[in-house]
């Protein structure tokens, strides 16, 4: 009952606020982090009818299509499956109230007002997110690098001469295959950010 209240109590609006660490316990998302898998908390906005919960693993949204209505629709995007991209902050001009920060993750597209007293926390966040997608991008091509290289690999295993039959040949290629992909999947396929956010956030 009391994080139904959490908007009242923290002085909210409809454009966002940046909560703090100590208010966390508070917002309706902290209900859907995976505390028991070692998820955390690193930046939250929220506003009267929406929360934006940015955790180590992924972006949690709780949509509210109003202030006045009771119904909610929970979002997770884990990063590990939706890359961001095209980042953008725009400042307040001298009459404007809010701020924005606006990206991309996979196909679902984020604009945020954020009341500009908090200008300095979505700096943080701004650089934090332009790291996650710069890292990933990098871990992408990567990725691919080493498939490409297994495939060169194994296109020449199957050409040279060999004593062994051709289905000895295609048990111990496959089995090296999947050890190999699964090492490179776990080395390039970041699921926790949580250093990142780590180093970028301040609050």
């Amino acid at each position: 009952m009391f994080k139904k209240l959490a908007s009242d109590a923290l002085g909210l609006s409809d454009i966002g606020a940046v909560i703090k660490p100590a208010d966390y316990d508070k917002v309706e998302s902290d209900d859907y982090v995976m505390h028991e898998d070692g998820e955390k908390i690193f930046f939250l906005i929220k506003s009267k009818s929406d929360e934006y919960c940015f955790t180590n693993k992924a972006l949690i949204h709780v949509d509210g299509t109003s202030a006045m209505s009771k119904k909610r629709t929970l979002r997770r995007l884990d990063y590990i499956n939706y890359p961001i991209e095209d980042v953008v902050l725009e400042t307040a001009g001298a009459m404007d109230l809010d701020i924005e920060i606006k990206f991309n993750m996979g196909q679902h597209s984020y604009s945020i007002d954020v009341n500009k007293k908090h200008m300095e926390e979505l700096k943080d966040l701004y650089k934090a997110l332009i790291k996650i997608g710069s890292l990933q991008r990098e871990n992408a091509k990567l990725f691919q690098y080493a498939q490409g290289s297994l495939d060169t690999a194994a296109s020449s295993v199957t050409r040279s001469s060999s004593s062994t039959t051709p289905e000895e040949q295609f048990k111990a290629i496959n089995q090296y295959a999947f050890s190999w992909m699964k090492q490179v999947h776990d080395t390039y396929m970041t699921k926790d950010f949580g250093s990142i956010f780590e180093k970028f956030i301040k609050n």
